[in-house]
């Protein structure tokens, strides 16, 4: 009897010892869950959950939580902290013009090697290189670009027909723009208030950049090592002009008063605007919001064409905690299969060649008509310079110009405040 209970005992403490076991080895469902962090409104949020819900078809032993952020300031400082606490999210989708200040700190896992490896079906040669090149620190493909946007400016085509203005053309000039604006600029209502404006663009150093470059200035003095703005030079000066003069002398744009009321972005999907300038970005949103018909055109130009890059990369943190199931998710989301899903929501102008050719964003059946024109100007697109502090010049720098093209400075003025302002924060990195 005793030896039948010994034997019956044996069974229970394999089990017993088999969950201790158990419960010291790390779990598979934990081993495999992952984070995806992003920014954009409820619109371009639709996109990356496509996006994550096709991988998890593909890849179903992957857990992917879906973080959104809808304020890029918002995500910035979100992401700093997360960062800084060490519980960054895996994967993070992160602007040009920022990546810079996590590559420096050790914060972004290299991922060339990767990505463009022997083995890999995905080549360099894959992608435009103007996106590909503004991930680049110190050598090293820090983060792989999803789109290749640029500003382009959108416009409400029921408002020119009714005004009987000609919708923009190739190689529309600076005066070419501002008389359409000016005749798109109307007191419907007639009460003595302007209740339709020609245009809206932000007072940003981002809006005004291409404009420098069209001029024939430049930005900074030196791309890779800028160590002072240049937007005190005659063509800055004559760019600036230009600019501020939209609202100053020809109150096409909204002034404060009228922006801080309704900003310029909600007031063209109301249809009281004509003429907007925005990235790519902007398409989901009014795809689904502007309620008339709508297309995009190149920026007018001056003495040369000019627009200006707007691109964000996946980019893996150095603290991910299970890189390799991170890489798996990137390197699906940057696949002709994972840019053309998102691609297909109109968010991304696709940093891969063949994509970006293909029916997925040059779709004949939905807006804007006339997508060809990201390609068109990728030629001509150029970019901010790749530097740690660059937020916070940008940040100096929209102030200023934020006071110039509200009347409140000379726009001459709030060129050398930007100069002479933003001087400290490019010293050193």
């Amino acid at each position: 009897m005793k030896h039948r209970m010994k034997l019956c005992r044996l069974p229970i403490i394999i089990i017993v010892a088999s969950l201790i076991i158990s419960a010291c080895r790390p779990s598979q469902s934990a081993s495999e869950n992952i984070s995806f962090m992003v920014f954009g409104d409820p619109a371009e949020l639709d996109a990356y959950q496509k996006l994550v819900e096709s991988f998890k078809r593909a890849k179903p032993e992957i857990q992917v939580e879906l973080i959104q952020i809808p304020g890029q300031s918002d995500y910035r400082k979100r992401l700093a902290a997360d960062i800084a606490a060490g519980n960054p999210a895996d994967v993070v989708l992160i602007n040009y013009r920022r990546f810079a200040t996590f590559a420096m700190a050790g914060a972004l896992e290299p991922l060339g090697g990767f990505v463009f490896g022997d083995s890999s079906l995905i080549k360099e040669a894959d992608f435009y290189p103007q996106a590909l090149q503004a991930f680049k620190w110190r050598g090293e493909q820090m983060c792989i670009p999803q789109n290749i946007s640029s500003l382009v400016v959108y416009y409400n085509k029921n408002l020119f027909d009714q005004a009987g203005v000609a919708y923009p053309s190739n190689g529309w000039t600076w005066d070419d723009f501002t008389t359409a604006a000016q005749a798109l600029t109307k007191d419907t209502n007639r009460d003595g208030a302007i209740d339709q404006f020609g245009a809206g663009i932000a007072p940003d150093l981002i809006r005004l950049a291409p404009f420098v470059w069209q001029a024939g200035g430049e930005v900074v003095d030196n791309q890779s090592m800028p160590h002072s703005l240049m937007l005190a030079s005659a063509a800055a000066l004559h760019a600036a002009d230009f600019f501020f003069s939209l609202q100053t002398k020809y109150h096409v744009v909204p002034n404060l008063e009228q922006e801080t009321s309704q900003d310029s972005e909600s007031r063209f999907i109301n249809g009281q605007l004509a003429m907007f300038f925005n990235s790519r970005r902007g398409v989901p949103t009014y795809r689904e919001s502007a309620a008339f018909d709508w297309d995009v055109a190149a920026l007018p130009q001056d003495k040369q064409q000019a627009t200006i890059l707007h691109s964000d990369g996946f980019c893996l943190t150095s603290a991910s905690k299970n890189k390799n199931a991170a890489r798996a998710f990137l390197h699906f989301a940057i696949s002709p299969a994972g840019q053309t899903i998102v691609a297909g929501s109109g968010r991304t102008v696709p940093s891969l060649i063949s994509v970006a050719n293909s029916a997925a964003f040059l779709d004949p059946q939905a807006k804007p008509a006339n997508s060809q024109v990201f390609l068109d100007v990728i030629p001509y697109i150029r970019m901010l310079p790749i530097h740690p502090n660059w937020a916070e010049v940008e940040e100096i720098a929209n102030n200023e110009i934020w006071l110039g093209f509200y009347g409140q400075v000379p726009h001459t003025d709030a060129m050398s405040r930007v100069v002479n302002m933003t001087k400290e924060s490019l010293i050193g990195e």
